[in-house]
């Protein structure tokens, strides 16, 4: 009989689930947390219940962890009732003493309790315990109401920026794995640069990339296409919007999001001109690569996410385009926007084994231009591009 665990995908190794969960319990005791509670039902943002476990929350199925300062996990998932063998199987679990499930889905309005009365159950064996929630704005009203209204001894407070601040410096391991993930997403641009010709829709592109991508390991993916005729901006959009035939002399912008291996994120961004590019976009390809640098050299331990922002904003409207008012590099990890945001309202500081993306967008009434890379902090500032697609308008 063939081994299960040959079924896994590219499983973090227990020893850095071990050095996340030391890290978390460390600073559980520095405040006085008995447990941690944890809830997610999809990994684009989600991904607090895939560091945790290195098991995914996905499709809307909410799954909760409940963490313990000194005993194995709980995990709560969508399955079968009880008496039948919960899910996921044992062979997949790691640091999980108890697994509960219940055919409860957000759907099914009647349901909606299911996961939270096994959650009191396995906590009110804790009682006068505090209890941290991390990362509250996943869990419904009702959820936490009914957490708060069974555990009236229990006091909640807020865990999430005390593990933000662990899961944001990257191990090697991590590190690793994200280069996978640029890795792959160089692979699927060169992909979608061989095959783009006019006569495609936007949408043809988008799948393409998502092809290339999941057969490199990719599972999720943010892929968004834009193409315009010259002197018209050429703005990446989402799936409903790609429905536009590519035309002889048209701007393209792709960008390719995805997790990869591990599960861990980086995103990558080129303009691409059909034919002969136009000096605006030419010059506005150029204006943000500067934008890019100027953003990238500020990245260092201990500055100011503020003072990074304010300064893109200062160059791009010197050289005649538009201030980001969007979100235009941040951090990335399983959720592929983490903290910090390089932007004018993050509190937290640069720090080294960060994982950033920077993205700034060169822009006016009639063109676009962006390129979008990742890199890790070092000690000194940002180490070398983690892909390797060159940073060049590209013509076909």
């Amino acid at each position: 009989m063939a081994d299960p665990k040959e079924r896994l995908m590219s499983a973090i190794s227990t020893e850095e689930l071990e050095r996340r969960w030391k890290a978390v319990r460390e600073a559980m005791k520095a405040r006085g947390v008995d447990c941690l509670i944890i809830r997610n039902d999809e990994s684009f943002l989600g991904g607090n219940v895939k560091w945790f476990t290195d098991l995914p929350a996905e499709v809307n199925y909410p799954v909760t962890v409940i963490f313990p300062l000194e005993e194995e996990m709980t995990l709560i998932t969508h399955g079968p009732a009880a008496p039948a063998e919960p899910g996921p199987p044992v062979w997949a679990v790691r640091g999980v003493k108890t697994r509960l499930s219940s055919p409860y889905m957000p759907s099914a309005h009647y349901t909606n309790s299911y996961d939270a009365e096994m959650a009191v159950e396995v906590l009110k064996k804790r009682n006068g315990a505090t209890i941290g929630i991390v990362a509250k704005a996943f869990m419904p009203g009702y959820f936490t109401e009914h957490l708060k209204k069974h555990l009236s001894g229990s006091t909640f407070v807020d865990f999430t920026e005390q593990v933000d601040q662990i899961k944001v410096i990257k191990s090697p391991e991590e590190i690793g794995k994200i280069k996978l993930t640029a890795r792959l997403q160089d692979e699927a641009m060169e992909h979608v640069v061989n095959i783009i010709k006019p006569g495609l829709r936007d949408f043809e592109i988008a799948a393409e990339a998502q092809y290339a991508a999941l057969m490199k390991g990719a599972n999720r993916f943010v892929l968004l296409v834009g193409s315009a005729p010259k002197g018209t901006p050429a703005k990446i959009a989402p799936h409903r919007f790609q429905n536009r035939v590519i035309q002889e002399g048209d701007q393209i912008s792709i960008l390719i999001e995805t997790n990869g291996p591990g599960g861990l994120w980086t995103e990558l961004s080129r303009c691409i001109s059909i034919g002969e590019p136009s000096r605006e976009l030419i010059s506005a390809a150029d204006t943000a690569l500067e934008a890019q640098k100027l953003s990238l050299d500020m990245i260092k331990p201990g500055a100011d996410p503020k003072d990074i922002w304010h300064a893109n904003n200062v160059f791009l409207e010197k050289n005649g385009y538009f201030p980001e008012s969007r979100l235009y590099a941040h951090g990335m990890g399983y959720d592929f926007v983490e903290r910090p945001l390089i932007r004018y309202d993050e509190p937290m500081a640069i720090r080294e084994g960060m994982n950033v993306t920077v993205h700034p967008v060169a822009t006016n009434d009639s063109v676009w231009a962006c390129f979008t890379d990742n890199y890790i902090v070092t000690a000194n500032g940002v180490g070398p591009c983690l892909h390797k697609t060159p940073k060049t308008l590209i013509v076909v």
